[in-house]
């Protein structure tokens, strides 16, 4: 099922994290007075009246930002900056709260974000353009929601009064926002294994595509962001089907601003939602960034199964130990994905590609497998002898049996005396046993906790 995504864009420090934080449910984006505070690309799944939707906060949209100074209003770098946010919006969301700030008014910086969501907001690929709601927030008391007027100015329908902060007039947005979403589509019947290719541009997703369908499939160039949209190829390996889902498409020169190119973790979300398995591209020749854990992050709390690939490793200098500091670099930044397996390869000569497949598929192989209530009561019981759970309060967490209650991923039920007394440690510990027995490796496990009546 492709879950609607919504973005929030607007000038700096009109509430867009605040606006996130509130949707979302928790706070999960950092909120400071400073413009450019938010540095971070962040998702959350938000519901309402059942409708499941993405919310993107777009405040950190430049990932070089970093710690420099915020962008002062009126500068061509602030200009390019709110135009990033805007187009990025417009080409990958499929809805937009357009947030503006009631206490100070229009400003040349409101006007400029309209026009673009005006000018640019076109069909792409066939995509209907999404709706953009202009939203009036800090709209806290009486006086400042009957003075929402002069934002009819910006062209872009009817404003809708809020305040972030308090949560007032938010649920009439929710109401207005999920009737304009477009209806949730059901994937198609589909038997064989999908495997999608993900991570940041420019690590060579393309150039594992072609390798792996035997053939050009997908136009490869060296500029970061030459593909945009998710392509499947349908191949067949060792008679078993499988659909290679590249976060990949053919995009028209000149026609993409390159802010757009910089969010590439949306379409990475898209084609991890839709995976069995993900192949998380990382570039042996550059650093690991925050864009590269943002999409690790989402693969496992999406609870899909994972390989790392690390390409272009034709291009490193090596010695005997390179392999292995570039191993413990990777799994230091990547530690809560410690399961996954990793793979040297280099997509541009073909270099260990031959093993991608094989990998994956074990990989899901292991995804579907399933534990016997005698082995993992066994397990359980051996665990607690060798590290009973730790009490600060002097309730002590007791497990009394478990079972395997589905597969894909795989989730075990453990039936306990009280869930609440369960710290996180201790159930890595727990997981950890499992592996011990059964590794699933690649694959996350899934503990739900059942306590007694």
């Amino acid at each position: 099922m492709n879950i609607p995504i919504v973005a929030i864009v607007g000038r700096p420090n009109v509430g867009k994290s605040t606006l996130f934080n509130r949707l979302a449910g928790e706070r999960l984006a950092i909120v400071d007075e400073t413009p450019g505070t938010t540095r971070d690309r962040l998702f959350a799944l938000s519901e309402w009246n059942g409708r499941r939707f993405h919310i993107v906060d777009t405040g950190g949209i430049d990932p070089d930002f970093g710690g420099k100074t915020p962008l002062s209003v009126g500068s061509s770098d602030y200009i390019s900056e709110i135009r990033s946010q805007a187009l990025i919006a417009i080409h990958e969301a499929d809805a937009v709260l357009f947030l503006v700030d009631a206490v100070h008014g229009v400003t040349p910086a409101d006007l400029e974000i309209a026009e673009l969501l005006r000018t640019h907001q076109k069909s792409v690929q066939g995509k209907k353009k999404p709706p953009v709601l202009l939203v009036v927030n800090k709209a806290d008391n009486q006086k400042l929601r009957d003075g929402i007027y002069e934002f009819y100015q910006l062209g872009m329908g009817e404003p809708c009064p809020i305040s972030a902060y308090h949560g007032s007039g938010t649920g009439d947005l929710l109401d207005a926002l999920v009737a304009e979403l477009p209806e949730s589509e059901e994937e198609q019947s589909d038997n064989s294994v999908k495997i999608a290719i993900v991570g940041k541009p420019n690590t060579g997703k393309s150039s594992l595509l072609n390798r792996l369908a035997g053939e050009e499939r997908s136009i490869v160039s060296p500029i970061a962001g030459t593909t945009r949209d998710a392509v499947d190829t349908r191949i067949d390996f060792d008679n078993v089907a499988v659909t290679l889902i590249d976060t990949a498409g053919i995009r028209r020169r000149g026609k993409i601003d390159p802010g757009v190119e910089k969010f590439s973790v949306i379409r990475s979300m898209r084609a991890i939602e839709r995976c069995d398995v993900a192949l998380l591209m990382i570039d042996a020749t550059d650093e690991i960034s925050a864009q590269d854990t943002h999409i690790a992050g989402y693969i496992l709390e999406s609870w899909k199964s994972a390989v790392i690939l690390v390409n272009k490793w034709d291009a490193v200098e090596k010695d005997t130990f390179t392999i292995e500091e570039y191993k413990q670099r990777i799994r230091n930044a990547l530690n809560f994905l410690d399961y996954v397996p990793m793979q040297f390869i280099s997509a541009k000569t073909g270099q260990r590609v031959d093993q991608v497949l094989p990998l994956a598929l074990q990989v899901q192989k292991e995804r579907m497998a399933r534990l016997g209530t005698g082995v993992l009561n066994r397990i359980l019981m051996r665990a607690q002898d060798l590290h009973a759970p730790a009490s600060k309060t002097g309730n002590i967490l007791r497990i009394y049996y478990g079972t395997q209650v589905r597969s894909d991923p795989p989730t075990f039920m453990l039936y306990v005396n009280n869930p609440q007394w369960a710290h996180f440690t201790y159930l890595r510990f727990i997981e950890n046993q499992i592996r011990k027995e059964y590794p699933f490796s690649g694959t996350p496990i899934r503990l739900v906790l059942k306590g007694k009546k």
